[in-house]
């Protein structure tokens, strides 16, 4: 089975902006905090378990979650409301973007992304223009545990993955949005460890990309674009080519 390479993606970005561990503690605080809104208690709260669950995953310590949950409550005295958006743009060369961001001031952030893309050769659309070039997915990154190929992907087809890639030892895994969880439980009780599981946006066709000056001013907007403190996921409709991987890595 196939699937567009979400983390080959992410390796090969220049500064790995999502790797940096203020930007990743940062995320995960502002998810914590929405999900909190909702309710502090995540035995009361199934969403804001989630997102403390994946907090943990990426060694967000628990002071920074305590303090995510307060802000989200209101009981922090900076507390502040905060909103997730998707901006539509479109990048260089016609590359197609989706834009996720975290905001406790939506005149700021839309400020600030639409300068960013500008900037980097792009430009911002209206609702509804790029919206329709992507699937919204369940997408999982689970370690086989040393089974073999055919039996983990027989047995990852069994717990409902409607698509899955190997990727460096590991399958990415993508199912319909709605499915995460029960997907998540099915692979977790077939013995299989999941790294990450999250929503995300899949392109519906890939823009294949075999030019490195194309390869490289994609990728410098993909970053610059991603390293504003709002945006918390970058999505885009490309797939670069392998030898342009090994150039750009």
């Amino acid at each position: 089975m196939s699937g567009h390479s979400k983390w080959k993606t992410i390796k090969i970005k220049k500064g790995a902006a999502d790797a940096k561990r203020g930007k990743v503690f940062t995320t995960h605080a502002k998810m914590i905090a929405i999900a909190a809104q909702a309710g502090g208690d995540p035995t009361m709260n199934a969403s804001l378990k989630i997102a403390i669950e994946r907090a943990k995953g990426d060694n967000v310590p628990n002071s920074n979650i305590e303090r995510a949950i307060k802000k989200g409550t209101g009981e922090d005295k900076d507390a502040a409301a905060f909103e997730e958006i998707t901006y539509e743009a479109m990048g260089p060369s016609g590359s197609a973007f989706l834009i996720d961001a975290i905001t406790d001031n939506k005149n700021r952030t839309l400020s600030n992304v639409r300068s960013i893309v500008t900037k980097y050769g792009g430009s911002l659309g209206a609702p509804g223009s790029v919206l329709w070039r992507f699937d919204k997915k369940a997408f999982l990154l689970v370690d086989p545990c040393g089974k073999s190929a055919d039996e983990a992907e027989l047995t990852l087809i069994d717990c409902g993955a409607d698509d899955l890639k190997l990727c460096d030892g590991k399958y990415e895994v993508y199912a319909g949005a709605d499915k995460l969880a029960t997907v998540k439980k099915a692979i977790e009780g077939a013995g299989f460890r999941v790294e990450k599981d999250e929503l995300i946006w899949q392109a519906k066709d890939e823009m294949s990309v075999t030019d490195l000056g194309v390869a490289e001013k994609i990728l410098n907007f993909m970053e610059a674009v991603d390293e504003d403190d709002d945006v918390t996921r970058v999505s885009n409709n490309v797939d670069i080519s392998e030898d342009l991987v090994a150039k750009l890595g």
